[in-house]
């Protein structure tokens, strides 16, 4: 006798599938809600002159935001499994990175981001996992069809986000850096670390997912949304403003934003 009621199976292959004609996309709801929240805590703490108290914040609705469309895209403990890989692989690299100087450089967090686990922000574990699935998202709408070039051009997609974040964290006295480099304060090396890590990153996040190329239009309206927000705020917003950052790092991430769209509006 059939009870109305459906298996659970159908409810996942439901939520997989997004929402029926004329049905409510929940996930997609919330992860558009909570982008939207992101965008206006950046704006807030653009507009302070030590916005530091909001950065925990914008991490945290940046990574329910890319949990809730990963979410979408995938099954949710998939989702969920490739989010904490991320983010565990991002925090122990920058553990290693405190205490020997590799693969970053010579580094240290100051005491102004908490809490901390072994002297690394809970917040940059979440960051690496958020944008990691953003980034690894936006390589996969760019090129679906090849495991390397996802892991390739997701690595470089999210190295191209630490043109941004780097600068603004020594600029806010977040981190220090023993041997300052020339790309404003920040050492070339760090960069090349960072694609070394990004690249475990994508590899994770490849190795959690059942279909690592499935895409995901909100997670890379999250990195396009990134890339937008920091253009704008080194542009025109921070005082005092930095265009040299806002054109490398807005070249840069506006680059892999470009490519993902224009692949989604060819199909």
């Amino acid at each position: 006798m059939n009870s109305g009621r459906p298996a659970p199976g159908a409810v996942r292959d439901a939520v997989r599938r997004g929402p029926s004609p004329g049905g409510l996309d929940v996930l997609g709801v919330l992860g558009g809600g909570l982008l939207l929240a992101v965008i206006a805590a950046q704006v807030a703490s653009g507009l302070q002159p030590r916005p530091i108290g909001l950065a925990g914040v914008v991490v945290l609705l940046l990574t329910a935001s890319a949990l809730a469309f990963a979410a979408r895209a995938h099954p949710l403990p998939r989702a969920a499994a490739a989010l904490g890989a991320a983010a565990v692989t991002g925090y122990a690299a920058e553990w290693v990175g405190v205490r020997t100087g590799l693969p970053f450089g010579d580094y240290g967090y100051t005491g102004l981001l908490r809490p901390q686990l072994g002297g690394v922000p809970v917040v940059v574990a979440l960051a690496w996992g958020g944008m990691g699935l953003a980034a690894h998202a936006t390589a996969a709408a760019a090129a679906p069809g090849s495991r390397a070039a996802r892991i390739g051009l997701g690595a470089l997609a999210l190295t191209a986000w630490d043109l941004f974040l780097d600068p603004q964290m020594v600029r806010l006295g977040l981190w220090t850096w023993h041997d300052p480099g020339l790309y404003r304060g920040v050492p070339a090396g760090n960069f090349a670390g960072w694609l070394v890590v990004s690249l475990l990153v994508m590899a994770v996040i490849e190795a959690a997912l059942t279909d690592p190329g499935a895409r995901s239009a909100g997670l890379v309206a999250i990195y396009t949304a990134m890339a937008f927000m920091e253009t704008l705020g080194f542009a025109a917003v921070f005082d005092p403003p930095d265009p040299l950052v806002a054109g490398v790092g807005g070249a840069c991430m506006g680059l892999f934003s470009v490519l993902a769209w224009r692949r989604a509006w060819r199909r």
